[in-house]
């Protein structure tokens, strides 16, 4: 290399370290780390990742991203409390964060309330962005209408009457049950179809009493929406007492390796879910998430990594075109706002505030006596989205 191109390479090489060296810009980030470590942990890992990629390349026109984390405690309001303490104290630019629906939805009132940008990563209920939506309120993940609107055309072919429907008795599990049945008879209405409801309280589930209620109410399938231990509980008795045999399911979120690992050689085979499998995506983009992430961590992405790394690139993206943190500049630049993510390509819809990120659907099979998804395909989420039209009548908040 000639003296010259040295030295440029290495005034590049200074200029560019220095342009991540300026005055940080603050987000706050609120998640109930403690009560959903499962999703939480690699979340953050995904968080991290994303915001050292930003901070590497130089950050936000010269201004390094840095993250004050918050435990909500799994309670909306010391989710609320540690919004107010970030936003005063720790002077962030923006909210983000939470997982539990009930929690995203306190949030998303807050920022209403204090004028402040809120980008929601995780919470699905359908209220985040339409029924409760609000100018200063944007969500990540595709919601329950979403991926269950995925999910409803495989529940459709199989032609049951009589669906057992079972959920956690919060915001995310109502809202799911409530889309699913209202899909499922807009689908199926030749038919008809009924419902048998068991709706135990999140973390608290009595897996054999509602399995054996299934069983007793004579359900031709069931719509599974528990996850996390619930949802091992609800396995394990399922297989024990046979609510399985003989019997489809169709189960948010059970395709998710936050879920899925821990059920090993008891995963329940053929049930319909979606999820992520990690390690059969080859697209160029999620390859190099991939890559990236089990160099770092030695450990593969679970789709918590990829919701907490698309929720950093996203708000990168959204800070370099407002150019700026105030905060009617970061909702002008959040309407229509196209990301790349692991996912591919996702935009941040100006009618609603919702991104189109979708999903996967397949089915669960084992291997090597673990749980896996085969016969999967990747659902855009702008093909399961309400119309414009649709949106105005669900939106009411300012």
């Amino acid at each position: 290399m000639s003296r010259t191109l040295f030295a440029l390479s290495l005034f590049t090489l200074v200029s560019g370290s220095a342009l991540a060296q300026g005055t940080p810009i603050r987000i706050g980030e609120i998640n109930s780390y403690k009560a959903q470590p499962a999703f939480l942990e690699p979340y953050r890992k995904g968080w991290e990742l994303a915001q050292e990629e930003v901070n590497r390349a130089g950050g936000i026109n010269g201004r390094p991203l840095e993250t004050v984390f918050r435990d909500d405690n799994a309670n909306p309001s010391d989710a609320v409390r540690a919004a107010e303490e970030l936003l005063t104290r720790e002077k962030v630019a923006l909210l983000s964060g939470t997982f539990l629906s009930n929690i995203g939805l306190a949030v998303g009132d807050f920022a209403r309330q204090r004028r402040v940008l809120f980008v929601a990563s995780e919470p699905l209920s359908d209220k985040i962005t339409w029924g409760n939506g609000n100018a200063y309120t944007f969500r990540l993940r595709a919601s329950t209408y979403m991926q269950t609107s995925m999910l409803v055309p495989e529940a459709a072919k199989l032609n049951k009457k009589r669906w057992g429907i079972v959920y956690p008795n919060y915001e995310y599990g109502q809202s799911a049950a409530n889309s699913f049945k209202k899909l499922l008879i807009a689908a199926q209405p030749a038919g008809g179809v009924e419902f048998v409801e068991q709706a135990p309280p999140l973390g608290k589930i009595d897996a054999g009493a509602v399995v054996q209620a299934l069983i007793d109410a004579r359900v031709d399938a069931v719509f599974n929406v528990t996850f996390g231990t619930d949802l091992q509980k609800f396995v394990r008795e399922g297989n024990t007492r046979g609510l399985f045999k003989d019997r489809p399911v169709v189960s948010l979120l059970s395709g998710e390796p936050e879920y899925l690992d821990p059920l090993k050689e008891e995963t329940p085979s053929g049930w319909i879910v979606t999820g992520y499998p990690w390690q059969f995506v080859d697209t160029p983009e999620h390859k190099a998430f991939r890559d990236a992430y089990l160099a770092k961590y030695k450990d593969h992405p679970r789709l918590g990594s990829v919701v907490g790394y698309a929720t950093v690139k996203s708000i990168a993206a959204m800070l370099k075109k407002a150019n700026s943190t105030d905060v009617a500049k970061m909702q002008a630049a959040m309407k229509n706002l196209a990301v790349d993510s692991p996912f591919g390509r996702i935009t941040w819809r100006a009618q609603d505030n919702q991104s189109t990120m979708g999903a996967f659907v397949g089915r669960l099979a084992q291997k090597d006596g673990r749980g896996i998804m085969v016969d999967w395909r990747y659902v855009d989420g702008k093909s399961v989205q309400p119309t414009d039209d649709e949106v105005k009548r669900l939106r009411r908040a300012p």
